[in-house]
């Protein structure tokens, strides 16, 4: 191993690659190349700011895994990854940004030396990182390949967390708790919104104890008024106001591993019908959780939750939650299981999801989630401790 800073034990990152390779064999592939930053890190360890640029990892049904990027990334690598460095590569420079070459050129050289020229090999075609232009020059550079779209095999994989996942998990909820609270307690009229924002990112980052704060995969969402009919919004400088209800959707980032909390907040007398909405939304979490144990379904979350919406004659559109665990930007979910009525996955231990039945009204919003465990037996358990409610102030 090359790795200083690789947050696993070798045990883990052997679990994850068997869970991979299985599912590999599912599908009659090969190889894999996988361009999604969190199942880069996932795989190998890989942490860095550098997935604007092509890079990803490469794995077979032997061997270690090799992460290959630009070649001063190879670099965060070699710090990063656990395995040895021979299975560290990077392309050079010239190639970044070019219009006369492409880094997938690169790529394919590499496949080929490893015989698999002809090889049955997966990409992520729905994916973030993973261009339409590299996948055109990859086929081309290499047409007697078997292209496969592989999204979300690796994914899927990630779903059910190892007991040194959660507590990753754990640690990051603490952090939620924190900056949910400052969020809380700075919030008064007058407070300019991006005054606010800063205090939030200051409590996030510096952390909990000794449990240091990385950066969350979406920055803090914080619309107030009209403005928090609408689901993500993130911040500008007007002040907080009287008779405005504030939604924050925070999350705390313990070695990219997240635990999204969200809480809201309302300036002054909150009016009849959000705290009618606020009792719904309450009840129907408690009976969510309830329905959240292993054997039930994702479907049996969400049915939960809007038969007691329906009860109180309030109606919502969406789904109401997604597994969560690492990531990196533009999205703290995995993108794979959803919590919505007609969502047939079946829940196991180990499954940690943001439920998040948050409500949008026409000139109003009220966020009010829970990250969430998957136990033995029982109902599901949050992470986190803030109170689930609507807070007044003033």
């Amino acid at each position: 191993m090359s790795g200083f800073r690789a947050p696993f034990t070798p045990e883990e990152y052997q679990r994850r690659l068997r869970l991979t390779r299985a599912a590999m064999a599912r599908a009659e592939l090969d190889a894999i190349f996988v361009t999604d930053p969190s199942n880069q890190s996932w795989l190998t360890g890989y942490d860095g700011w550098s997935f604007y640029v092509h890079q990803g990892v490469l794995l077979t049904m032997e061997g270690d895994p090799v992460w290959w990027g630009r070649h001063m990334d190879m670099m965060g690598g070699r710090r990063t990854c656990w395995m040895g460095w021979e299975n560290i590569l990077g392309y050079p420079d010239r190639y970044v940004q070019s219009t006369e070459i492409h880094p997938m050129q690169n790529l394919a050289a590499h496949l080929r030396e490893r015989g698999l020229g002809r090889a049955r090999i997966g990409v992520e075609m729905e994916n973030y990182y993973y261009s339409a232009k590299a996948h055109a020059v990859l086929t081309a550079e290499l047409p007697e390949v078997d292209w496969q779209d592989a999204t979300a095999l690796v994914n899927w994989q990630r779903l059910v967390k190892s007991e040194e996942e959660i507590g990753f998990i754990r640690r990051a909820a603490r952090i939620s708790d924190k900056v949910v609270g400052v969020a809380l307690e700075r919030a008064e009229p007058g407070l300019r919104k991006n005054d606010l924002v800063a205090d939030i990112l200051h409590a996030g980052i510096t952390g909990e104890g000794e449990d240091w704060g990385d950066y969350p995969a979406i920055l803090p969402l914080t619309p107030s008024g009209a403005d928090a009919s609408a689901a993500h919004l993130t911040w500008n400088d007007a002040p907080m106001k009287v008779g405005e209800a504030t939604f924050f959707e925070l999350s705390g980032c313990y070695r990219r591993y997240h635990a999204p909390l969200c809480r809201t907040v309302f300036l002054g007398t909150p009016p009849d019908a959000m705290r009618r909405a606020e009792a719904a939304q309450v009840e129907g979490i408690d009976a969510a959780l309830d329905a959240a144990r292993a054997g039930s379904t994702t479907g049996d979350i969400a049915s939960a939750f809007m038969a007691v919406l329906h009860r109180h004659g309030l109606t919502r559109e969406g789904r109401m939650g997604y597994p969560v665990g690492l990531s990196y930007p533009p999205d703290w979910g995995e993108r794979t299981a959803s919590i919505r009525v007609e969502d047939t996955t079946v829940l196991q231990p180990g499954m940690v999801f943001h439920f998040m039945p948050a409500l949008w009204m026409e000139d109003w919003g009220l966020e009010t989630t829970e990250t969430i465990l998957i136990g033995e037996d029982g109902p599901a358990v949050p992470f986190g401790t803030v109170a689930r409610k609507l807070f007044a102030k003033g």
